[in-house]
């Protein structure tokens, strides 16, 4: 069996089995455009990820996902789906308890508050082009009118309130970012564009006090997205 799809309080999941596993699991929280449905998911239509799912597979990695409602931007409920995922793959697959995390764009803020509530079970996380900061993302979305108004619908419907009340809570909320969480990061940034620039700025100010230095590449390099995970992950296996 190549893949499987489930569900987990009417979201699908998917997990996908390499040939000859190692016992490692990666959990991947896609982006914005992400989703999986009953018969596919973002990351199996898109090439350029499917490739990295397979690179995975092919180095013995057992890789799984959740729809996770879908624009969620970090929602409660989203984190909470993504760890009953993580406990119902746990128990149903011969898997070493602590997990990697890929985790892109709008998922690393997921992935942030699993790290927060998953100490121990969390053996790794690499975040791709991540929105570290909900305040900072949508002080940069301010600048595109159109897409300002978008994020705030979705914003709205994902933590279900309404947008006074989500823009009191949004403005006292400290623009850094904890990432001493106890878990080794690796952030990679794939510089495509002014707005991939104008976000490579603001993650340098906020990873300012903090010994992760992010590694920058050009869209040319994206093949090598895997490999330089993998070899990230391999650091961190040493020890079951």
């Amino acid at each position: 069996m190549d893949n499987r799809n489930f569900l987990i309080d009417a979201q699908w999941n998917t997990i996908h089995y390499p040939e000859k596993p190692t016992g490692f699991g990666i959990l991947i929280i896609g982006d914005e455009r992400h989703f999986v449905d009953e018969g596919k998911c973002f990351w199996t239509q898109n090439e350029g990820k499917l490739a990295i799912i397979n690179h995975f597979k092919k180095t013995g990695y057992t890789t799984f996902s959740s729809n996770l409602y879908g624009r969620n931007w970090g929602s409660e409920e989203a984190v909470e789906l993504a760890q009953r995922l993580y406990h119902q793959v746990i128990r149903s697959e011969i898997l070493n308890n602590k997990i990697h995390i890929v985790a892109e764009g709008m998922g690393a803020l997921v992935a942030l508050k699993l790290m927060e509530k998953m100490k121990g079970q969390l053996r790794s996380v690499v975040l791709l082009n991540p929105i570290l900061s909900l305040k900072g993302h949508i002080e940069q979305e301010k600048e595109y009118k159109f897409f300002y108004k978008k994020l705030m619908r979705e914003l709205i419907a994902a933590h279900q309130t309404d947008q006074e009340t989500l823009e009191t809570e949004i403005q006292n909320t400290p623009l850094e970012v904890n990432l001493e969480l106890g878990v080794p990061i690796k952030i990679i940034h794939v510089m495509s564009g002014g707005k991939s620039y104008n976000q490579s700025k603001q993650m340098q100010e906020m990873l300012s006090n903090t010994e992760i230095n992010p590694i920058y590449i050009v869209p040319e390099k994206k093949q090598q997205l895997s490999q330089m995970m993998i070899r990230f992950f391999s650091k961190y296996e040493k020890d079951l």
